[in-house]
């Protein structure tokens, strides 16, 4: 359940990033990117654990409220299932078909 939270989290991040105050990043970067633990995190800005957690918690209510609002990553996570099953298909069944399969893997490269 963790890994699948830090894994929701940094894609949310990669997202709403901008919409984040510096702080709320960089606690974010050094948190879910960095792993520094929240005691790492309140020494290096010298304030409390409690400080540091709290934070993250809100930032964290806060991605989720943008997703929910905006629906980027969700629409990005379908756009991405929709490309890797064209791709699937197109490969096992147009194998020969040079040109289908250089716009596929033109497809790959905009996703990422």
């Amino acid at each position: 359940m963790e890994i699948e939270k830090n894994n929701r989290i940094n894609s949310l991040l990669a997202f709403y990033q901008p919409l984040l105050t510096t702080k709320q990043d960089e606690y974010m970067q050094l948190y879910y990117a960095d792993d520094f633990s929240l005691g790492e995190i309140a020494d290096e800005f010298d304030v409390s654990r409690q400080a540091v957690y709290d934070n993250i918690r809100r930032t964290e209510k806060i991605l989720e409220e943008y997703e929910t609002k905006l629906h980027l990553l969700e629409a990005y996570q379908a756009r991405n299932h929709q490309a890797d099953r064209i791709q699937q298909y197109v490969r096992k069944n147009y194998q020969d078909d040079a040109e289908l399969n250089e716009l596929v893997n033109n497809l790959e490269t905009l996703e990422e």
